[in-house]
């Protein structure tokens, strides 16, 4: 049972104020009573407008669900469908054209492309990996993946294969020429790297040769070499005594690439925090991320390893002045959204506040720790998900105006990421962008929860097709491209990000090689990828396209209209047989377990999780919320039956089951369908289309915390 401290009239859980007080409040010159008092006014101020928001979103889904009922799918009448929208608010009027006013960006953020990681907070060491992949070791990233052939004499094998360390070379050697090539020759032929006189020295076998673009040279250090290319460096390093660089001609040991430039520490999709504990788990990794403090110690191949946070890396310039490069990504935080609340802090009147509220202010207050290290301009990121419309969008604004009022910063140090992930807000999303104008530092698509909130809000208008099929519907390419052709109307190019969603398969590189340049192509400043490694390999693709020039090539590019955006069509359920839709319920079912077990028994946020097939993909609520949705819909429209659903759960177990075999802390569910894992897994498919927007969280927040709670009694 939670203690609870009297602060302004709050109910605060012991556990939080003990954090709040001893940790995050020391060194901010914030009084405890300013920011207790802070809090209880925005509580009270914000909350009454919170509930109405979500009591709006209850209401025009409502009205939606009645509209299908009446007039089957959009297809049936698109004209009126978009006329009724605009009738009970949900479409509102466009804003006049503008530019966004945001200013104080960190260059990572305005006038640098490359990669982006997202991580849960909640874990110390995969916090630190993702705020040091920053830079990146090419010659690892191609040896240790499917990147470079696995087949045949590339085999990696148990010790060094000497073929396969020439193939990655020679790759790395391919990378060098198109992104620094050379008056004449290859980087494959040069014998000699050297630095005289604050310029490059290359030779081959037939004498001297150079950067085609000299002004690429930019520093260096004994034994490396610092390059740039489109704003991203690489770094030789050059070691005749290292057993890669022994093998090189000119001793190059390995190619360090500048991959994640930015990383979202998350508090939300990926993380499972359901109570005051697990609350200050997560703000505390924060503090430390952001304050330098943070480590932690693991073993890893029957090693202890102490993991901390990197330095900037030190060289001096080709001017001959000291140059430094940050040794660590730009850290943004991601908050939880409008929906969810947290009893870590309860109102007056005994009830949870917005979990959300609690974060805006916390995180904020664990940013003041930075002192540089992190932003250089002394800007907040928090990356707001989740919200529908921009009247959502510019309570989130509101909500981190007296945040900085309560703190003393500056008015818009806050700034806002929008994550474009939900049907309302992508429908009306230049009017999402004006009311955030002050403060927005990016906007990106999220298939996976768009895709999820798709079916939701369609509920009642037919079968969803099969997830697959969704994949290659006309509104996902109109949705991806109206998100960057209006974050570029509105401005963004050389201010703000715009990104791209996540590659889900940690271990298919190969796959993400050719097929991810596409977003930077796209116009995308940035793009989630799911390791360090993806990172890596993904910065290649930065390298390969200069993603300002795409910018100003899809500027004056026509914007797809809501009628494309409203275009998804519903299935004919004729059109597949028995097998299908047996097969389409085990996908779905399979995954849903296979993340909600860990998630509910474990408290595992975010991991990858085998599908059917055993190919691991990486899981969160996100993904779970697609499935679920499917499983929902397909029941609502009788594709398939309850007791179908129950059998293929039960029978799907076994298979999750055998696939965790390995783990000792799991807990098996076959013949347990009793157990509170199993049984939130199966909720989310019975009770999908009775969940608000279709979301995820309070079922299994309910089952983890009595999980918890069981776990307490027991001790």
């Amino acid at each position: 049972m939670a203690n609870y401290l009297n602060k302004a009239g709050l109910q605060v859980d012991t556990q939080l104020v003990t954090f709040i007080e001893t940790a995050a409040l020391p060194g901010t010159e914030v009084a405890a009573e300013t920011f207790w008092s802070g809090l209880a006014g925005m509580v009270e101020r914000f909350m009454p407008r919170n509930r109405e928001l979500l009591a709006i979103r209850d209401r025009m889904q409502s009205q939606i669900d009645e509209w299908h009922r009446q007039n089957g799918p959009v297809s049936s009448d698109p004209v009126a469908y978009e006329a009724f929208l605009r009738q009970i608010g949900y479409l509102v009027p466009e804003p006049p054209d503008f530019t966004i006013e945001t200013s104080g960006l960190d260059p990572e953020i305005s006038t640098i492309c490359g990669p982006q990681l997202v991580v849960p907070v909640s874990n110390a060491r995969y916090a630190l990996n993702a705020a040091n992949a920053r830079w990146g070791s090419l010659y690892d990233a191609l040896y240790g993946t499917d990147a470079i052939s696995r087949d045949g004499e590339l085999a990696p094998g148990r010790g060094f294969n000497a073929k396969r360390g020439a193939a990655v070379v020679e790759r790395g050697a391919q990378f060098l020429d198109e992104a620094f090539p050379l008056t004449r020759g290859s980087h494959a032929d040069i014998v000699l790297y050297d630095v005289a006189d604050g310029g490059l020295v290359m030779r081959d076998a037939d004498g001297l040769t150079a950067l085609r673009d000299p002004a690429q040279f930019v520093g260096a250090a004994p034994g490396q070499i610092v390059l740039r290319h489109n704003g991203l460096h690489a770094i030789l390093v050059i070691d005749p005594q290292n057993p890669i660089g022994s093998l090189h001609a000119a001793g190059l040991a390995d190619i360090i690439v500048e991959s994640a430039l930015t990383t979202i520490e998350d508090c939300e999709d990926s993380v499972a925090a359901v109570d005051a504990e697990d609350k200050v788990g997560v703000y505390r990794n924060w503090l430390g991320l952001m304050d330098g403090t943070l480590s932690e110690t693991f073993e890893k191949a029957g090693k202890t390893v102490h993991r901390t946070l990197n330095p900037d890396r030190m060289f001096t310039g080709a001017d001959g002045k000291p140059l430094a490069l940050k040794g660590r990504a730009l850290l943004l935080v991601r908050n939880v959204g409008h929906l969810m609340t947290t009893r870590a802090v309860l109102d007056k009147d005994g009830t949870p506040i917005g979990e959300g509220l609690l974060d805006a202010a916390v995180t904020t207050l664990c940013a003041m720790h930075d002192t540089g290290g992190n932003s250089r301009t002394g800007a907040v990121y928090i990356v707001k998900p989740k919200m529908h419309g921009p009247d959502e969008v510019a309570f989130a604004c509101d909500i981190f105006g007296a945040v900085e009022q309560m703190l003393g910063l500056r008015p818009n140090t806050i700034k806002i990421g929008i994550m474009d992930e939900e049907r309302r807000t992508s429908a009306n999303l230049k009017a999402a962008i004006y009311a955030a104008r002050a403060r927005v530092f990016f906007i990106n698509t999220g298939f996976l929860d768009r895709t999820g909130d798709e079916i939701h809000t369609s509920m009642e208008a037919g079968p969803v097709l099969r997830k697959d099929d969704v994949k290659s519907e006309r509104w996902i390419q109109a949705y991806e491209d109206r998100n960057v052709l209006i974050g570029l109307h509105a401005g963004f190019s050389g201010k703000a990000q715009i990104g791209k969603g996540m590659w889900a398969r940690p271990d298919d590189m190969a796959a993400m090689l050719a097929s991810k340049g596409a977003h930077p192509n796209a116009g995308a400043n940035t793009a989630w990828v799911p390791s360090p490694t993806a990172a890596t390999l993904h910065a290649l693709h930065y390298h390969q396209v200069d993603v300002f020039a795409a910018q100003q090539r899809r500027h004056n590019q026509p914007t797809p209209g809501l009628g494309e955006l409203f275009s998804m069509p519903v299935l004919d359920a004729r059109t597949l047989d028995r097998a299908a839709i047996a097969a389409e319920l085990e996908n779905n079912a399979q995954g849903i377990l296979g993340y909600v077990v860990r998630w509910v028994d474990q408290g595992v946020g975010c991991s990858k999780v085998p599908d059917i097939h055993d190919v691991e993909l990486m899981e969160d609520r996100a993904t779970c919320r697609i499935s679920s949705q499917a499983i929902a819909n397909w029941l609502r429209h009788g594709v398939v039956g309850k007791d179908q659903v129950v059998e293929t759960f039960e029978r799907m177990a076994a298979v999750v089951d055998k696939q965790n075999a390995g783990d000792t802390n799991y807990i098996p569910m076959s013949g347990n369908f009793g157990s509170l894992a199993f049984q939130a897994a199966l909720d989310l498919a019975l009770k999908g289309a009775e969940q608000p927007s279709g979301y995820t969280e309070p079922l299994l927040h309910a089952a983890r915390e009595k999980v918890k709670a069981e776990g307490e009694r027991r001790r």
